[in-house]
């Protein structure tokens, strides 16, 4: 498996690799597929889970950027919030 993404992989968006995850797992849960197959799905079902956990981790950091700059001007306030 890469862990160098593709130019696709990349263009992404979380809501897109979401709703190809989802797939992926249903396909996986109704078996019928072959060995090879079910391989093939597993090794793109993890190369989605990462695209998506990259988003959710980019979310988060910007989340707490931001609560740490409003905190920090909160101080520089003298701390009165209202």
């Amino acid at each position: 498996m890469t862990t160098t993404p593709t130019p696709g992989e990349a263009a992404l968006g979380y809501e897109q690799a979401r709703d190809e995850l989802i797939e992926v797992v249903r396909k996986l849960e109704a078996g019928g597929t072959t060995l090879e197959e079910s391989l093939a799905l597993w090794e793109r079902g993890e190369e989605l889970a990462k695209v998506c956990r990259r988003w959710l981790d980019g979310a988060r950091a910007r989340l707490d950027a931001a609560l740490a700059e409003e905190e920090q001007e909160a101080g520089d306030t003298g701390g009165a919030r209202e």
